[in-house]
């Protein structure tokens, strides 16, 4: 809630100044004039201080953490049933809450909703930079609508199946990724520590080494020479992706990109299409009309370019096109799924059909994921397995040559 710096005149006919807080400019003059006979001055305070800002700010950032938003989820479904009052509700699960960000807003929305301001438009103020935008909207839905518990069940089985989902595909990445982690320290740590001891050895060698030898001393020599401008070409590269993944062409061409990527393209692509028809799905059973669910979705689409061309079809929408014909015409979406989104808008029973289609698209997603966990442990335990077998053949062979040379 905004905080207003105030000068007045009291009753008795003292000039007094001070700060309050209020939702606007005329809801504040409205605190003071009920303390105060004349209002002299009223300025938002936009600025508390770097200090001030450094000591109220939570150390743990403004990340939503999705468990924690689940359950606040949950818990307002379930309380509202139960026919507690939504001031009340509120109170209760911001008490609960342990998450820091969630209870602060909690607590905010708290005293919105006591000053007599509405839920939807509460967490609309106070969480719009870190709640979903389709939790926002399904909520001002369900509070237009009369039916808030449905709406926050909705959302809780939604963002359920989504972290789920999230977390099956974060989990069957973190091993390999792991062991590629693992398999780069290695080989550093043996070109900088452990070759050049046997270079050493090798150094009051006579004879010709063998070539797997002079290869493994050559590119031991050069990491431990190049390792900076190594390192330098690395952090460039770093810094060119980045900037040009801030421009918009770079965006889309690397969005793009990601769908074309051997194997994992195909996860992108099937992520992209589960993304759609869940949302889609949701929205629509929220009852938000067709072109704002569309751009909502387009909204929350994790990749840019399927933002973009989905984004694009609200115009269409709106000189009459039917969605099935504008997802056709904007080809990014996988054939089925446009299929069924038109057999769905034939029939009256889209939401149903998307929800049918999100569930095949979730189920091709999660054994796309292991399919590919499948691929890639083995070729980076293959990779892992034949560099150290060419060091210990390299270090042998000299080692014999040496030997038979005595």
């Amino acid at each position: 809630m905004p905080t207003y710096k105030y000068s007045a005149v009291s009753r008795d006919g003292k000039k007094v100044s001070g700060v309050i807080d209020g939702f606007n400019e005329l809801d504040a003059v409205s605190k003071i004039k009920e303390q105060f006979s004349i209002v002299l001055q009223v300025n938002e305070v936009k600025d508390k201080g770097k200090m001030a800002q450094f000591l109220s700010a939570d150390l743990g950032g403004n990340k939503l953490n999705d468990k924690a938003f689940v359950l606040m989820c949950s818990q307002f479904s379930v309380i509202l049933k139960a026919g507690i009052p939504i001031r009340r509700t509120v109170d209760l699960i911001a008490e609960k809450m342990t998450d820091k960000p969630l209870k602060r807003i909690l607590e905010q929305v708290a005293k919105d909703v006591e000053a007599g301001r509405s839920l939807s438009v509460s967490f609309a103020e106070r969480g719009k930079k870190m709640l979903p935008v389709t939790f926002l909207e399904t909520i001002h839905a369900g509070e237009e609508a009369g039916s808030l518990d449905v709406a926050f069940d909705s959302v809780a089985a939604h963002y359920t199946k989504q972290t789920k989902m999230k977390g099956k595909v974060k989990g069957a990445l973190i091993y390999p990724v792991f062991v590629l982690i693992i398999a780069i320290v290695v080989v550093i740590v043996l070109m900088v520590r452990v070759v050049p001891t046997f270079t050493a050895i090798f150094a009051d060698y006579d004879a010709e080494l063998p070539l797997p030898t002079q290869l493994l001393i050559g590119m031991s020599n050069f990491f431990r020479q190049y390792w900076m401008v190594i390192a330098g070409i690395g952090a460039a590269f770093a810094l060119v992706y980045k900037i040009y993944g801030n421009t918009e062409a770079g965006r889309l061409n690397l969005a793009k990109l990601q769908l074309k990527l051997p194997v994992l393209g195909n996860i992108a692509n099937l992520n992209g299409a589960s993304q759609y028809a869940n949302t889609m799905a949701m929205m629509l059973q929220a009852g938000l009309s067709m072109t704002k669910s569309v751009t909502i979705t387009s909204r929350v689409m994790t990749n840019y370019w399927f933002s973009t061309e989905i984004g694009k079809i609200t115009s269409k929408l709106e000189e009459g096109q039917t969605l099935g014909k504008s997802l056709r015409d904007a080809a990014c979406l996988p054939d089925i799924l446009v299929d069924m989104t038109a057999v769905g808008e034939e029939s009256g029973e889209l939401a149903n059909t998307l929800t049918m289609t999100a569930e095949y698209y979730d189920s091709e997603l999660e054994q796309a994921t292991a399919d590919a966990l499948a691929k890639l442990e083995p070729t980076i335990l293959v990779f892992l397995a034949g560099f150290a077998g060419f060091i210990v053949i390299a270090i042998y062979m000299a080692m014999f040559g040496m030997y038979a040379a005595m």
